[in-house]
């Protein structure tokens, strides 16, 4: 028998569990085609003796019944070093529930469970365990709401920028599914007058603007160098995301609501963005991103983490390709509140713990308790 072997045998996954969180924002949020006031965060847990695995989502609280019921069935008993057995079964057990939304949320934060889990049990740091690349990621300030004022606008904008070191923020734009033009081009040059020119702007419209608007207001962005346009028109679009691309000086970028391989392979083909987004809460978890991001290489392109910052910064940190993660506002703010081990960005980059084993992080369960809504 190998060495290996007895860990193989004695690390059979015990139990599985999940449990939703909603937790209030701490000021209306809204970007160009919709408004929320509250995040639910989905947690599952692997369990194998007295190791424990973490892995999250941003959904649906029925996630967790997902992860309770159907994917649990698939891997309690599993090896906990085969995530990709699991991530294979999870996948083909989804097959009439259906591998996007709800199904694929869940799958995903199983399948991140896992990965910590087994990095874990092997007691290195997640990076390492993937193949690391560097030891810290950059990243760039994600927020803006278009309910925000002026004032609001800048003092988050100064906190990321004189606090947090970032070299490039993000704002909302596209607002009321793009019937206020005006409105985006006087908070883009609010926000360009207080970032100054050492900064560079990036603006989101979520799908809000048809591809012809979408030009136009690049137009008349001209004179603020604008350097990331997201989602300038529905991600489906991808006629219209490359009529944006190959008409504006700033790169587009899209791709955050992939959930399986097809979809961003689909993207790539298309020559529909400059930067390929993914997120490992929605695309599949840690497996199916680093295959992602194998497609977006293989297309000439970077690809960039769509929110949940501390989720993406392990695989971020193994990926070659990568451009940076989102530091966005809403998910930082839960993260920080519903684990130990997170921390802040310092001079613009995101570090990962070299010392701590997986992820890194712990669930606060006591702390969050009061918001649990499955």
């Amino acid at each position: 028998m190998s060495a290996s072997a007895p860990l193989a045998v004695a690390s059979r996954i015990a139990a599985l569990t999940a449990a939703a969180y909603t937790i209030p924002t701490d000021a209306p949020e809204a970007d160009g085609t919709l408004s929320w006031n509250a995040t639910t965060l989905v947690v599952a847990q692997a369990f194998c003796g007295n190791v424990i695995g973490t892995g999250w989502t941003y959904g649906s609280p029925a996630c967790a019944a997902v992860v309770n019921g159907l994917l649990a069935d698939e891997v309690i008993g599993r090896s906990a070093l085969d995530v990709a057995a699991a991530s294979d079964a999870m996948i083909k057990a989804l097959r009439n529930l259906g591998r996007q939304g709800v199904g694929g949320q869940a799958l995903l934060a199983v399948d991140v469970a896992l990965w910590d889990l087994k990095a874990r049990l092997l007691q290195v740091p997640l990076h390492r365990l993937i193949g690391a690349v560097r030891d810290e990621v950059a990243v760039y300030g994600s927020g803006g709401f278009t309910c925000y004022d002026e004032h609001q606008l800048r003092e988050q904008l100064a906190m990321w920028t004189e606090v947090l070191g970032v070299t490039a923020i993000k704002i909302k734009i596209g607002e009321s599914w793009g019937t206020r033009p005006d409105r985006d081009l006087a908070r883009m040059r609010q926000a360009r007058e207080a970032i100054g020119d050492g900064v560079e702007l990036y603006v989101d419209a979520n799908g809000a603007y048809g591809a012809k608007q979408a030009v136009r207001v690049m137009a008349d962005a001209a004179d603020l160098d604008v350097r990331w346009f997201e989602e300038p028109v529905s991600s489906n679009d991808l006629d219209g995301l490359r009529a944006v691309r190959d008409a504006v000086a700033p790169d587009v970028a899209a791709g955050e609501y992939g959930y399986d391989l097809y979809y961003f392979r689909r993207m790539c083909q298309a020559r529909a963005v400059d930067c390929l987004q993914a997120d490992v809460s929605r695309c599949g978890g840690i497996t199916e991103w680093l295959r992602v991001a194998a497609v977006a290489a293989a297309h000439g392109l970077d690809i960039s983490a769509h929110c949940a910052p501390h989720l993406h910064a392990h695989v971020g940190a193994a990926t070659p390709n990568l451009r940076h993660l989102e530091w966005f506002h809403d998910h930082t703010r839960i993260e920080l509140m519903a684990f130990d081990g997170t921390a802040p960005p310092q001079g613009g980059v995101l570090c990962i713990d070299p010392d701590a084993p997986g992820h890194g992080l712990s669930l606060r369960a006591v702390d969050i308790e009061k918001y649990r809504a499955d």
